[in-house]
């Protein structure tokens, strides 16, 4: 049995920037979390923000440009909430050491824990390749990253 750190937003929790989830109901990711303990986490909360909240993208990059600092997380609005997702970031990659957790499942396309996707700063809808601010960290740091998508493929790996 391993320790997976997973999205709160997966597993049901209205966290999200506009108080919804993004609850998984297929029947394989179901198959994949049943045997392990998994520790949910939300960056964007853990790191303050409210629910709701203003939408907000990367902007001129990502995640790990953010982490370089050259790029910002910026609200549809103007606000800079790249402080908070760094340190959301921070609080996720401190959770997983501390609990020995070496994968995590995160939220596809959001500006915390994308792995593979991102919207690209724009708050149009429109998505780039890259991967969030916590994604970032976390893979930085040798802890796996895979989206809520990849439930088929890691049923085989772990």
């Amino acid at each position: 049995m391993a320790k997976i750190l997973v999205s709160s937003c997966l597993l049901g929790c209205k966290v999200r920037y506009n108080g919804s989830c993004m609850r998984v109901e297929d029947a394989h990711f179901k198959q994949l979390l049943e045997p392990h303990e998994i520790i949910p986490f939300c960056p964007e909360v853990s790191a303050g923000l409210p629910i709701p909240r203003v939408p907000a993208e990367i902007k001129s990059g990502e995640g790990t440009h953010v982490l370089q600092g050259k790029a910002k997380v910026v609200g549809i609005d103007g606000t800079d909430f790249t402080d908070y997702f760094y340190r959301g970031a921070q609080m996720a990659l401190d959770k997983c050491l501390a609990e020995k957790i070496s994968l995590a499942i995160l939220t596809e396309a959001s500006p915390s824990c994308g792995s593979a996707l991102i919207y690209d700063g724009s708050h149009k809808g429109n998505k780039i390749a890259g991967a969030g601010v916590t994604a970032a960290l976390l893979r930085e740091n040798g802890i796996t990253v895979c989206s809520q998508h990849d439930a088929d493929r890691l049923l085989n790996e772990i």
